[in-house]
């Protein structure tokens, strides 16, 4: 079933938030933190699969049925062989005490084929359940990441979105793979046993069942200690993951600081409270085993010893007693199971929180609209009144108002923290505006669905991310579609193809993690020919160029001075040089527009772009190769 269960499931779509109380953490623990809330709230995600769960519980329960018959027929064994043609199976007309027992050889026969059939049954319907479930809400957590803005991750760590869509999801689905059929059949064995008791002999069926009560108050005693405790070890779990995450994607870093021995004590550190959390909930769930344990001697010592003193006087047949005895053992001992059964239920309803506080989270930046621009775009892009400020940070951008027309050059320059790179997130929508407008070709960029936005802008950056493949699967993200003559042909385009034929494997050549096989100006211009593939009408260059050397700078310029005919360019810089050829260039400063012009016109007002050129370059001409305006 797997993915098609989603649309049996809750919708989750960004028009419908399921947002409970902000969800303002990821995992957390949105509304009441209670085990029992935790379960109603899984089980109202789950009710696409309430057929399935019902089957599988049917199954279940006939189990319990077919289990609990072998004592009874023993008891009406003794019977037979005690009482013979007076026993309880001569009231059915079979008076032969040699045909009552081959009739209950046969009865054993099919209860026995029974019990397994449905064990069988329970066991494939519950397991393959599990693995159905945990596929789909890991899906609904992921999916439901993706939607977030970009200041969503500001706040949460790698680790510990990885431990939830991992770790947590594998904790639930050890639940529902056991845990679930556990609780299901231990309350439909109690259930079922205490009837026949209460058939049988009231009197010692009181007897018996008396430790129950202090078996399930000793279990809700647990759970509510219990429940914090397993909250705090599904936390030291997200920190001890998310500590592994960083210290491993920092190893160079590490090592080149001879940090080795300061990271692994950290990492010790975060080892031992984990440990330690799982110890104060290992503490607690044990304790709860030698309760039941007594509890259960409780009951069976007053069935074995007053039903057997009956049974000597004559008030309770011998078969019926022996029968109880079975019985009382049917009674309470699958109740031993309810220590590991509710700690792995907590354990589970502490994963549920984290998940469902995941999947729950609000999402800032909606995918509402609608719209979608005409093909191909023009790329006019306008800000209107736009202000923007990070909520931790302070930094800001505001009341911004900037046109840029289609096919034309603009350059944003500043110094760092100006809001050059805030600009170029809020017209991708990584972040919503909190004051004014941004269209593209006229249209609000919140009317136009995020594919049809996104799709038209393409975006080269200074901080490429590489994904773990092959050099051609990597300029292919761009278009997943393409041949490979199309991906050749935007390598060419990119100047990549030099060193990527040069590569062992040419484009089947794997990158590593992040592209750690590769140099970064290769890198750089892997992510330019994947921008190149996709052909998008506007094209934003994120200091595609600064940490990259001479050489490979004037390889990417040369591309860019071909690629970016026809098209809207936004180009961020710190290189003076790169830009001088831009239509506009665009000087921000502390999240302002402080000047604006072309290149020679800021270069004569002698104001902070001269200040910066003559920094950079100590002259009033560019240095370097520089890319021909749009318009030329």
């Amino acid at each position: 079933m797997a993915r098609g269960a989603t649309a049996l499931r809750a919708p989750l779509s960004e028009a419908q938030p399921v947002a409970v109380n902000g969800g303002a953490q990821a995992g957390g623990t949105a509304g009441d933190t209670s085990s029992f809330s935790a379960l109603v709230r899984l089980l109202r995600y789950a009710r696409g699969y309430r057929r399935r769960i019902a089957l599988a519980s049917l199954c279940s329960t006939l189990n319990v049925v077919f289990d609990v018959m072998p004592e009874i027929l023993i008891g009406i064994a003794i019977d037979v062989v005690v009482n013979r043609d007076e026993s309880f199976l001569a009231a059915f007309g079979i008076i032969e005490p040699e045909s009552q027992i081959l009739a209950l050889g046969g009865l054993t026969l099919f209860i026995w084929v029974g019990e397994s059939l449905f064990q069988y049954l329970y066991l494939i319907l519950w397991r393959n359940l599990a693995q159905d479930f945990q596929a789909d809400i890991r899906q609904d957590a992921y999916d439901q990441v993706q939607r977030q803005d970009m200041a969503y991750f500001e706040v949460r760590s790698s680790g510990e979105l990885s431990s939830i869509l991992n770790d947590d999801v594998n904790q639930l689905e050890r639940f529902l793979d056991g845990g679930a059929n556990d609780i299901l059949q231990v309350g439909v064995s109690v259930t079922l046993v205490g009837m026949v008791f209460f058939v049988v002999s009231p009197s010692i069926a009181l007897l018996a069942i008396t430790p129950i009560p202090v078996i399930v108050w000793g279990a809700f005693f647990f759970m509510r200690r219990a429940t914090p405790l397993y909250a705090q070890v599904r936390e030291e779990v997200g920190r001890l993951s998310g500590r592994i995450v960083n210290s491993i994607g920092g190893m160079a870093t590490i090592k080149a600081f001879t940090a080795e021995q300061r990271e692994s004590a950290e990492l010790a550190r975060a080892s031992r409270d984990y440990v330690n959390a799982n110890r104060a909930a290992i503490r607690t769930s044990s304790a709860f085993v030698p309760l039941i344990r007594m509890a259960i001697l409780v009951g069976f010592l007053a069935t074995f010893v007053i039903g057997g003193l009956r049974a000597l006087d004559g008030t309770l047949n011998v078969g019926a007693y022996g029968m109880l005895v079975f019985l009382t053992q049917r009674l309470l001992w699958p109740l031993t199971r309810l220590a590991q059964t509710v700690d792995l239920y907590e354990r589970a309803m502490a994963s549920t929180r984290r998940i469902l506080g995941l999947i729950e989270a609000d999402v800032r930046v909606r995918d509402a609209g609608g719209l979608t621009l005409a093909s191909p775009a023009r790329g006019d892009i306008e800000f209107r009144k736009v202000s923007f400020r990070y909520p931790d940070s302070g930094a800001a951008v505001e009341n911004i108002d900037l046109s840029i027309s289609a096919g034309q050059t603009i350059a944003l320059v500043g110094t760092t923290g100006s809001g050059k790179s805030t600009l170029i997130k809020l017209l991708l929508r990584f972040y919503p505006l909190d004051e004014g407008t941004i269209t593209l070709d006229g249209q609000p960029i919140e009317t136009l669905s995020l594919q049809s936005l996104r799709q038209t802008i393409g975006l080269v950056s200074q901080d490429v991310f590489l994904f773990e493949g092959t050099v051609g699967e990597n300029i292919a993200y761009g278009d997943p579609g393409a041949s490979h003559e199309t991906i050749r042909a935007a390598a060419v385009a990119a100047e990549a193809i030099g060193f990527i034929d040069a590569l062992p494997e040419g484009f089947d050549t794997l990158v590593g993690e992040r592209g750690v096989k590769l140099s970064g100006g290769q890198r750089q211009r892997l992510s330019l020919a994947r921008a190149i593939i996709k052909d998008p009408p506007v094209l934003i260059l994120d200091e595609a160029t600064s940490a990259v050397d001479n050489e490979t700078e004037a390889a990417i310029q040369r591309s860019l001075a071909v690629i970016s005919r026809h098209r809207t360019v936004i180009v961020v810089a710190h290189r003076l040089s790169t830009i001088v050829a831009a239509n506009e260039i665009v000087v921000l400063e502390k999240g302002r527009v402080v000047e604006r012009g072309t290149h020679e016109s800021l270069i004569r007002a002698g104001a902070r772009y001269a200040g910066q050129w003559r920094v950079q370059t100590g002259s009033a001409e560019p240095d370097i190769f520089v890319q021909p305006r749009a318009d030329e």
